[in-house]
């Protein structure tokens, strides 16, 4: 039978997944700041509060460090919290309890105790919302170990994410792209819970593999058509999950295409796209027919003016023109 499909954003996705987690067990509850009566910073939990109540939809004081420790007790306490940090940006003020705290304790313990935590985030450029509000640090923080880092791209994503990550034992963080929010599209209605251990081909190409994750998919797929039109056939792979990453999926896409060029909204010098650009020549070295080419956000705090923040974040010609750079025959 053919699935039933409903009309939806990534935001009432998103609402939908956490309605159906605290619907289906006690122990989930919402936690961060403007969650409540507001709605959240975005409107993703816009209703919850009347529909589950105060007890399970949390407004909390303006202080990060504070309400992730108080999720992370939660979590320790046997509930199943899901923090919500206003952006990424804001995490900073949070990182000594992500990183010293949830990601360290199942170590530090021996293996004793877990810290089944979600935390949410809205990350990313191209809202003019200038340098503290538009970063993509996702790759920072896919840096640390005893973490999980998702980075739902999708409408299916964005539903089916949050049910898998509750499950997870360890923390894990999830990062929203804020140019995602509005997005339309389709859903199944009967849509779930979805696999977050393997990226996946958005795409499929024999010319070129374009590797990317989150808000700069679509423009990676933009590209794509760009490249078709010359006759180019790009494979796109959204990496989905940044910590741990799936090396299978991405560099066996390589070997079938011998050229890479990898997309990250992040900054270039020490980013993600250096680290799957390493794996990259550690493991399909012999397959490349040109170097791996990378397409990154410049390094400046964001701008405000438009112009400027257009002229700093992957575009689809600058990504587009990275793969006409990977398919030049390569001088000998």
């Amino acid at each position: 039978m053919t699935a039933t499909l409903v009309e939806t954003t990534y935001r009432e996705a998103l609402r939908a997944a956490l309605r159906e987690a605290l619907s289906e067990d006690e122990r989930v509850f919402l936690m961060g700041e403007d969650v409540g009566s507001y709605g959240g910073c975005f409107a993703v939990s816009l209703g919850l509060l009347e529909e589950f109540g105060p007890e399970r939809i949390r407004d909390t004081p303006l202080s990060e460090s504070a309400f992730v420790g108080a999720g992370i007790g939660a979590a320790l306490g046997g509930m199943r919290p899901i923090v919500e940090i206003m952006t990424v940006n804001f995490s900073l003020l949070a990182l000594d309890q992500i990183m010293n705290n949830a990601a360290s304790l199942l170590h530090m313990s021996g293996g004793q105790f877990n810290v089944p935590l979600v935390i949410r985030m809205t990350t990313g450029a191209g809202r003019q919302l200038a340098a503290q509000h538009s970063h993509s640090l996702e790759g920072w923080y896919a840096h640390i170990p005893g973490l999980r880092i998702l980075a739902p791209a999708t409408l299916e994503d964005a539903r089916g994410m949050l049910p898998t990550a509750l499950r997870d034992p360890d923390p894990v963080l999830i990062f929203e792209h804020g140019s995602l929010y509005n997005m339309k599209g389709t859903l199944a209605a009967d849509a779930g819970a979805v696999d977050i251990d393997r990226a996946v081909v958005r795409r499929p190409g024999d010319d070129v593999t374009l590797i990317t994750y989150g808000g700069t998919l679509g423009k990676t797929l933009e590209a794509a058509d760009l490249l078709a039109a010359d006759g180019i056939s790009a494979e796109v792979v959204d990496l989905r999950t940044l910590r741990p990453l799936d090396d299978e999926t991405f560099v066996g896409s390589v070997r079938r295409t011998h050229r890479a060029v990898v997309v990250d909204e992040g900054w270039r010098s020490g980013s993600l796209s250096a680290e799957i650009s390493a794996r990259i020549m550690e493991q399909a070295l012999y397959d490349l027919e040109a170097p791996v080419e990378r397409v990154c956000t410049a390094e400046v705090p964001m701008p405000y003016p438009k112009h400027l923040e257009d002229a700093a974040l992957p575009q689809p010609d600058t990504i587009a023109a990275a793969a006409r750079r990977a398919m030049r025959p390569v001088a000998v």
